[in-house]
């Protein structure tokens, strides 16, 4: 298309080349901001750089492919041009960097415009597209956040360490959500201590929305299903969202079915229930198909409705005011050399049945199960089960975080690495916990119904029989007890600790050292897997 020039001639009207990537599938994205649908044209990539960086889960990939297809019909219906570069397009180059090279060879667009990526080496990498290819390049703010880089730099200037409960308490301030003029509703910020109760025999879950796969969808599970055979997880029973509209369904679900108890329930697991009353929409929520304000909003007025109790309505939407909003500011401020630090000096492999579930404790089976089945595992057995065993158990942390980064559906390792790194590992020496997250067997039995058929007994504290959390938690306390012996929060431990018997405490190192050095990184059968995907994993 041209424009008038004075003299009456025509002028090629600047064309804008806007990339948008699989985690953006938002149509209020900042890349899109000012498209001009007559002549701009928008890119959009699978490529298999970012299938295979890590192992991804099948249904990972599958979900952010299949959401892709959707969005860009959906912006071609609108009447925007949109390139789509199909996986299995036979000139496909494979990355980011080679197909918008190729597309700006397309199109000569005067210049492109993308929004900043959630992982740093994406960041890097388009940083360095104006000079490669030699026209400007616009790396626009993510708005979809409550809070920019810059907004939580400015907050973490000159703190010494970052709290989630001060930064949460601004973040409140700020939006307004769950206050009444300056004070927080319910004269309290924080309702967490009422919502750590074990899910009773008489409590039962609701059936969780699930949607059926569409033609369009179908068709990336069979492309996954022939491409990525290898990869980690089940693919049968896909049952994502993969539009706008059905996310916005499976929200309001969540809202009307399961907030009322979210709260009280939150930290329960139970054998075969992988959903239990969690909001299952972080894959959504992390691909921009819902916008976090959105399901605040959306909480907030089952809360004000009478139809959800506070304590669940501030612990869901501490999750994502708070905690999501504070993980990722502290990602950006301090990487990319948060990621290599190791402050325990943990390096043990990370065993085997972290990709086969096949062990014989029972809560790590469970938890990794759901995983593979569903591409999913709430945030208690990521924290407190698989997390947990990976602390005491002394994982090297870049081993245990290339596995969450893998296999679940809503992993982009803004929010992945932060969460693993500092939260579940400790591995940055406190930056981001004030503790380490460990438990002994006792906390698994009373949060879940795992310990009942497990072959190890939690009320056993030695012995073939006895389960290994308990030695596992003695033991991580002594040998690190130079690192974590002044930590406050650790004091109780560290006092009974001190009133053992050095027998017992040597009973305590044997067993944990026997447990430790049977676990293997390798399966059993060599195989088990393609070599393929154990070096991608």
């Amino acid at each position: 298309m041209k424009a008038p020039s004075e003299g009456g001639a025509t002028t090629p009207i600047p064309k804008t080349l806007r990339f948008v990537l699989g985690d953006q599938v938002s149509h209020d994205i900042s890349s899109l901001s000012g498209l001009e649908a007559q002549h701009d044209v928008v890119l959009m990539v699978e490529v298999a750089d970012e299938t295979t960086y890590v192992g991804h889960h099948k249904q990972k990939i599958a979900f952010i492919f299949a959401a892709m297809r959707h969005f860009a019909a959906e912006l071609t219906a609108s009447g925007v041009t949109v390139d789509y570069v199909r996986l299995d397009d036979a000139a496909n180059t494979g990355s980011f960097t080679g197909e918008l090279r190729r597309a700006v060879a397309r199109h000569a667009p005067h210049r492109v415009v993308v929004t900043e990526p959630g992982e740093w080496r994406v960041w890097e990498m388009m940083r360095a597209w104006s000079s490669e290819l030699g026209l400007p390049v616009t790396i626009e703010d993510d708005d979809r956040y409550f809070c920019s880089r810059g907004r939580f730099a400015r907050w973490a200037e000159d703190r010494k360490s970052y709290r989630m409960e001060f930064f949460y308490r601004e973040m409140r301030r700020e939006t307004g959500l769950l206050m009444r003029g300056d004070e927080p509703e319910g004269d309290r910020w924080n309702f967490d201590t009422e919502n750590r109760k074990r899910l009773p025999t008489t409590v039962h879950q609701p059936n969780r929305r699930r949607f059926e796969p569409d033609a369009m969808t179908r068709e990336v599970l069979d492309l996954v299903a022939m491409r990525f055979s290898h990869h980690f997880g089940d693919l049968d029973g896909f049952g994502w969202a993969v539009t706008r509209a059905d996310a916005l369904e499976a929200l309001e679900h969540f809202i009307r079915a399961c907030l009322p108890l979210y709260g009280d329930y939150q930290d329960a697991m139970k054998a075969d229930e992988p959903f239990l009353f969690h909001a299952v929409v972080s894959p959504y929520l992390n691909a921009g198909l819902l916008t976090a304000r959105e399901i605040c909003v959306a909480a907030e007025r089952a809360y004000q409705r009478g139809e959800a109790g506070l304590n669940a309505v501030e612990g869901f939407i501490r999750q994502i005011l708070g905690w999501r909003e504070y993980i990722r500011g502290i990602y950006w401020l301090r990487m990319p050399g948060y990621a290599a630090t190791n402050m325990l000096g943990a390096s043990r492999p990370l065993p085997w049945f972290y990709w086969s579930g096949e062990t014989d404790l029972n809560c790590i089976a469970n938890a990794v199960g759901d995983t593979r089945r569903n591409a999913y595992a709430h945030h208690i057995q990521r924290l407190m089960v698989t997390g947990n065993f990976a602390l005491l158990a002394g994982i090297d942390p870049r081993q245990v975080e290339e596995w969450y980064l893998a296999v679940y559906a809503d992993a982009y390792e803004w929010v992945e690495l932060p969460n693993v790194h500092g939260m579940a590992l400790f591995a940055d020496g406190g930056l981001l916990a004030s503790k380490p997250y460990i438990a002994s067997g006792a906390y698994i039995d009373r949060m879940s119904d795992y310990c009942g058929p497990c072959r190890y007994d939690p009320k056993i504290k030695s012995g073939p029989k006895a389960c290994p959390f308990n030695a596992l938690y003695w033991n991580f306390l002594i040998e690190n007890q130079n690192q974590l012996g002044k930590n406050a929060r650790l004091a109780m431990p560290y006092r009974t600790l001190a009133q053992m018997r050095p027998e017992r405490r040597d009973e305590i190192v044997r067993e944990a050292g026997a447990f430790l050095a049977g676990l293997s990184s390798q399966p059993a059968e060599p195989s088990a897997m393609p070599k393929q995907a154990a070096l991608e994993f």
